[in-house]
């Protein structure tokens, strides 16, 4: 006998698509056309920035760029780029967010981990240090007279040991951690694992989320920080951060006083530049590097805010 093939499956799809109500249907339109202009708001003021970063500058004056450059040019980046110490910036900025991306994450889930144990008897006390150190601060000079007296002025270490440990990153692990089966810890203890076996084979592995979560708050956090270089090492060139030298090609597009050569060449030729085509420049400079690294971790960050923040 042969086989009958039945179209039912898909004669009950067609059938189920033609007995929606008028009410769901309008609310479909409703929805995609939310969402629509949604992602239009979204990448507009993106596509708007490109624009006029790769438009002539002297064209971008007249205004009315939208989302495609008039006069297309890449005289605005390679203006930014002749800058002398933008390279060694650059550089400086992808160390410390890899060293301090790193070193943040080991030394937040280390914490967070000993926080997350029933046995630790000083879990609380150290909990509650922790939460006021998110809303009280020692203020600006008394934090630079800390680093000073630890002869971390002038010295790569200052960009990366103070932000070792940051409270809300620690409980965002620790709330992961919390929402993992205790039974884990136990059955690494009667395979003779010790704690920090237990941390490294059994607790990180498990924590992706939480951690990809906490890295890309690290790397943006490091990636963009500018402050701290002027304050501590904003006289040391071998230490200049790509953020801190972006910062002062700005400066230079609305004044022309200068001590150092090299300025003084780059204020001449942004006299001929629109400032406003070297700002958005600058913008897509600084956003493109995380716009590359976000998509690797999105799947993680969404996962780990959501798993890690809604516990207590």
């Amino acid at each position: 006998m042969g086989v009958v093939k039945s179209n039912a499956p898909a004669g009950r799809v067609k059938q189920t698509l033609q007995a929606k109500a008028p009410q769901d249907r309008i609310l479909e339109v409703i929805v995609y056309f939310s969402m629509t202009v949604v992602t239009v708001l979204t990448i507009y003021p993106f596509l708007n920035v490109l624009a006029i970063s790769l438009n002539d500058s002297v064209d971008t004056v007249r205004g009315g760029i939208t989302v495609w450059p008039r006069q297309f040019t890449l005289d605005n980046y390679s203006l930014i780029f002749t800058y002398g110490s933008l390279i060694t910036g650059f550089k400086i900025s992808f160390l410390r967010t890899v060293i301090g991306t790193i070193a943040g994450l080991i030394s937040g889930s280390m914490l967070a981990y000993t926080l997350a144990r029933s046995d630790f008897q000083a879990r609380r006390f150290i909990s509650i240090f922790l939460a006021v150190t998110m809303y009280v601060t020692g203020g600006l000079i008394p934090g630079f007279i800390l680093m000073r007296d630890l002869h971390l002025i002038d010295t790569f270490a200052v960009y990366i040991l103070p932000g070792l440990v940051s409270a809300f990153n620690v409980f965002v692990i620790r709330s992961f951690i919390d929402g993992l089966p205790y039974a884990l810890q136990e059955s690494a203890k009667l395979d003779g694992a010790n704690d920090f076996t237990i941390y490294w084979r059994v607790i990180l592995p498990l924590c992706k989320p939480a951690l990809a979560t906490v890295a890309l708050f690290l790397a943006v956090g490091q990636w963009n920080s500018w402050f701290d270089t002027y304050l501590f090492n904003g006289s040391n060139e071998s230490l200049t951060t790509l953020q801190y030298e972006l910062m002062k090609i700005l400066q230079s597009t609305t004044t022309s006083a200068s001590n150092s050569q090299d300025a003084a060449n780059m204020a001449e030729r942004m006299s001929q530049i629109s400032p406003e085509s070297v700002k958005m420049a600058i913008t897509i400079v600084v956003t493109v590097p995380i716009l590359i690294v976000y998509p690797f971790l999105q799947k993680y960050f969404v996962k780990g805010m959501t798993l890690g923040a809604v516990k207590s």
